[in-house]
């Protein structure tokens, strides 16, 4: 998964072996490869929890707990992992005669390790939760202010919105539709990130996908997302039906071309994308409804791709589009 990526990774061991040879640095003067490895053993396993790589259903359900649980609960798991990773790292090296003293001391967690530990992660969780809130481009392009002065640029865009989503919210309530669209973004995520594309923003029952161009043609990466998020619906169906007592369905669209890439704002800063490709994007998804077909991807795109056969492309001729001076040509895609 993009979310735990490799990149990710590669930074999360560094930076956690670092933290552990500055603290045999600063304790003991000596032992600095003991503590990266002290270090690592400690934090790998809480950073794991944290990015769902183990217990994933016991982190699904902490995360849904009101503000006090959801803290009290996450630190006594956090204690736990943390002990059970000293206790295993210090009685592996001690059996190894690499650390003296007593069976006892080496298996136990010390309240000055315990208190570093934490001050660590809390920084380091803090990043990732800024790098999830953000999305991962995002935070990236803000981080090196890449955006800082406008860039002119190609980027793909899909517009994928809920349909019936003002009939569910007049039928079950404003609170339980928005229950309902924080369960569909969700779904989401993880098919957006094994295809390498970035969630940008949500309105109101839609939500705008971006990837820069080369790497959203690429293996006509942005339509087979979507695909992947219509697939795991399907898959869950049973799921939706339980919770919600429908399935979603959806309609989307793809264009792509060019943009202007820009950081704006002063006390809140946002990287946003102008020009006559969002927009088209956004009247080509209209355009879903009138031609009665779920998924569609403009003809402009669609050229610049090459789908496999599990994709079918059915070109539905030239239309107008509003805000556009000339007509757009539109392919329906299905399975």
């Amino acid at each position: 998964m993009r979310r735990n990526s490799v990149g990710l990774w590669v930074f999360l061991i560094s930076a956690v072996a670092a933290s552990g040879y500055l603290y045999s640095w600063l304790v003991y003067s000596q032992g600095y490869f003991l503590g990266a490895v002290f270090a690592l053993s400690i934090c790998a396993p809480i950073l794991a929890f944290e990015r769902g790589l183990i217990f994933p259903k016991l982190r699904a359900w902490i995360n849904t707990l009101p503000t006090a649980g959801f803290l009290v609960t996450a630190l006594i798991a956090d204690y736990v992992l943390i002990s059970i990773g000293n206790a295993v790292c210090g009685i592996t090296l001690w059996s190894f005669g690499w650390i003296d003293g007593p069976f006892w001391r080496v298996a136990t967690l010390s309240p000055q390790v315990l208190l570093y530990t934490l001050a660590v992660l809390t920084v380091m969780i803090f990043i990732l939760r800024v790098r999830d809130l953000l999305g991962r481009d995002i935070f990236a392009s803000l981080l090196m202010s890449r955006y800082r002065q406008p860039v002119a640029e190609e980027r793909v865009f899909l517009f994928i919105d809920l349909v019936g989503s003002t009939s569910f919210a007049e039928e079950h309530g404003d609170l339980r539709a928005q229950q309902f669209l924080g369960a569909l973004f969700a779904a989401f995520a993880e098919p957006v990130r094994r295809h390498g594309g970035a969630i940008d923003d949500y309105v109101g029952d839609a939500a705008i996908i971006t990837w820069p161009i080369e790497r959203g043609i690429k293996d006509a990466s942005c339509a087979r997302c979507v695909f992947d998020i219509l697939d795991s619906i399907e898959k869950n169906a049973n799921q939706w039906l339980e919770r919600f007592g429908r399935v979603p369905r959806l309609r989307a669209a793809l264009h792509g071309g060019p943009i202007i890439t820009a950081e704006i704002g002063v006390d809140h800063h946002k990287i946003t994308y102008f020009g006559d490709t969002v927009n088209t994007t956004a009247r080509l998804e209209s355009l879903c409804r009138t031609l009665a077909a779920p998924v569609l991807i403009s003809s402009e795109l669609a050229q610049r791709m090459s789908f496999s056969n599990e994709i079918k492309a059915n070109y539905l001729g030239m239309h107008g589009v509003k805000g556009r001076g000339q007509a757009l040509g539109v392919i329906a895609l299905t399975r």
